[in-house]
């Protein structure tokens, strides 16, 4: 067991993480449902749109890669995606690398909108960065970098 002072630091920063995990959540849901109204992006979830959003940074995926990247099962991502390239949001196609294997990707016509979204997103962000200063903001960064830092090495467990 942690000496109280990391068990008190490690549950603070849980739980303010929540909150700006779940703000973050609610800007993408909204500025999803603020979408242009042309029937692909209207009313999407903010998991439907990370999911977009992860597939676009990427350009294509397979649904095992976007299953791990999501943390949840392989049928959870088809089903997901099934209902997205119904509605035109993404592409499946079959690899150009690999004619035996499936891709996932967004269409070009989607990244106009997507983009849009984005910036709402970012929006978001320019005002929390203005509203904490730029030295609580030069801070917020240099920590993030350490974080991300430690999570990308095999010495701090992820899972």
């Amino acid at each position: 067991m942690k000496d109280n002072d990391t068990l008190s630091s490690a549950r603070n920063i849980l739980t303010l993480g929540r909150r700006v995990h779940d703000r973050v959540q609610q800007i993408v849901t909204a500025a999803c449902m603020q979408s242009d109204g042309n029937g692909h992006f209207g009313e999407l979830s903010a998991p439907q749109m990370n999911m977009i959003m992860m597939i676009r940074v990427r350009g294509e995926v397979s649904v095992t890669q976007l299953a791990s990247l999501l943390s949840v099962s392989p049928p959870s991502v088809t089903a997901m995606v099934d209902r997205l390239v119904e509605r035109g949001v993404l592409n499946r196609a079959h690899s150009r690398k690999d004619r035996r294997k499936v891709v996932i990707s967004v269409p070009p016509e989607a990244i106009e909108e997507i983009s849009r979204v984005e910036e709402k997103i970012l929006q978001a962000f320019v005002e929390l960065v203005e509203a904490v200063g730029p030295e609580t903001t030069r801070m917020w960064q240099e920590v993030l970098q350490r974080v991300n830092k430690v999570m990308e090495t095999d010495t701090w467990q992820s899972e």
